[in-house]
């Protein structure tokens, strides 16, 4: 089964040993995205709403660069660096994923740049 790897420059680069997502077979696996401004480079939202409005737009992009889209996904994987964001965090989150995929939410000691959420999606292509 072939393996493709998937990057856009309309979502953070990957900075690591890693890239945005893979595609193998029908399925697509993306990192986790951090609201990092692709534009910028930078962090700039401060808070939950607007950090989970930017990780969105960016698993968007990553979503269209390997085929796919917020309707073909399956599963999430969803850190917060504090559960009383709970709530809040849910309100951006279901403007997206219309179709309520399964999802896993859990809070976590950090994320990386000391954010506030980080989310990462398996889709169908």
């Amino acid at each position: 089964m072939e393996i493709k790897k998937v990057s856009t420059e309309k979502a953070p680069a990957a900075i690591g040993p890693y890239s945005q997502a893979i595609v193998c077979g029908n399925m697509v696996f993306t990192s986790g995205q951090i609201p990092i401004n692709p534009t910028s480079g930078n962090v700039e939202a401060t808070t939950i709403e607007a950090q989970a409005e930017q990780v969105m737009q960016n698993l968007g992009e990553v979503l269209k660069a390997a085929g796919s889209s917020f309707e073909k996904a399956v599963k999430t994987t969803c850190f917060l660096a504090d559960m009383a964001d709970f709530a809040a965090f849910n309100g951006v989150y279901a403007k997206y994923f219309t179709t309520n995929p399964a999802r896993s939410c859990v809070a976590v000691k950090t994320l990386p740049k000391n954010v506030l959420v980080e989310v990462e999606v398996i889709a169908t292509l």
